[in-house]
């Protein structure tokens, strides 16, 4: 089917409930053919005035919209304002802060966040190969980065709370190499694909770091890092280069310039758009980061748009789940 092109098509394409409908239709069932989320039935009749479906098989709930068995699901919020923001998240070269969609939409800023980070749920690959890499293949750049707020812009009193906890780490005028106020993202870059996976570690102990690149580098693969310790046993799977970066960032091919790139967008997108973005909600601005950089060559605003639209499906963030409050009573 004809889809929107831009931004503006988007919009005007969307104001509309029945292209909304036939859109849906077309990015979760390909056949055309509309299937219950809760039995899989195809004995379906679409209720006109209701603007939901109605299964006739015998289960609770009989009665479903096109939102549920998605992200958008239980979302009171209606197609025609979900789909033109999965269109910015996608393309906004920068994101789009909640503030600013809330005021795009009409919405309040609460729900625009929610909407952003359920957006962001759909952009994760949970369909990427196993590994990558190999003997025959290009080589892999691995580097880690330290996302977080430097000491000398912390406030006074937290900067204190950091000197109880970890007194080595915070000196006056002077943050530690252990960064221990930061969190750590690993990062894998293959310049064959030219593609990058990223992770949120908890340490960068050598145990971890070589787990992570273990269970994502094909062994015998050519991997390229700097000259930190925990990279210093890999090459008993690998072939290992390093480049010391307190001599030079380039030896020949042996960089991680490529991995550099991609973090200085990363920290210029939270830092830049974000401005304050909580550790445990790091992973979901990483999946969002990582969605329009692999997608970043020969792909136009409407496939990463389509891409996004179609992961839509068998995924859920609760409000609970993001902010962590299961189990609590909401009021």
């Amino acid at each position: 089917m004809e889809s929107p092109k831009t931004l503006l098509e988007a919009v005007q394409y969307f104001s509309d409930a029945e292209n909304c409908r036939k859109f849906m239709i077309d990015v979760r069932w390909p056949d055309g053919i509309v299937k219950c989320p809760h039995c899989g039935s195809e004995k379906v009749t679409y209720l006109e005035n209701a603007k939901v479906y109605r299964c006739y098989g015998d289960h609770p709930k009989q009665k479903f919209s096109l939102k549920v068995g998605t992200v958008f699901e239980d979302s009171a919020i209606g197609l025609e304002k979900w789909l033109p923001a999965a269109w910015l998240l996608s393309n906004c070269k920068n994101g789009i802060s909640s503030y600013e969609l809330a005021r795009d939409l009409g919405v309040t800023q609460k729900s625009a966040w929610f909407m952003l980070h359920r957006i962001r749920t759909a952009m994760k690959d949970m369909n990427r190969p196993s590994k990558i890499g190999g003997p025959e293949s290009g080589p892999v750049e691995v580097d880690e980065a330290f996302v977080g707020g430097k000491v000398g812009n912390m406030h006074k009193g937290r900067v204190k709370a950091m000197r109880a906890q970890a007194p080595v780490a915070v000196e006056e005028g002077y943050e530690s190499p252990r960064y221990d106020n930061k969190a750590i993202v690993v990062g894998m870059f293959d310049r064959e694909s030219r593609q990058v996976r990223a992770k949120v570690i908890p340490n960068t102990k050598r145990e971890t770091l070589q787990r992570e690149i273990l269970s994502n580098v094909k062994y015998g693969s050519k991997v390229y890092t700097d000259s930190a310790v925990g990279y210093d046993l890999l090459r008993r799977r690998y072939v290992h280069e390093t480049v010391n970066h307190a001599e030079t960032y380039v030896n020949g091919q042996v960089h991680t310039n490529s991995l550099e790139n991609f973090w200085s967008l990363m920290k210029r997108n939270l830092s830049g758009t974000y401005v304050a973005v909580e550790p445990f909600h790091l992973d979901r601005y990483l999946d969002e980061q990582l969605f329009r950089f692999n997608n970043r060559i020969n792909t136009s605003d409407e496939q990463r748009f389509r891409k996004v639209v179609g992961q839509l499906a068998g995924r859920r963030l609760t409000y609970a789940d993001l902010t962590g409050k299961v189990g609590e009573t909401a009021f």
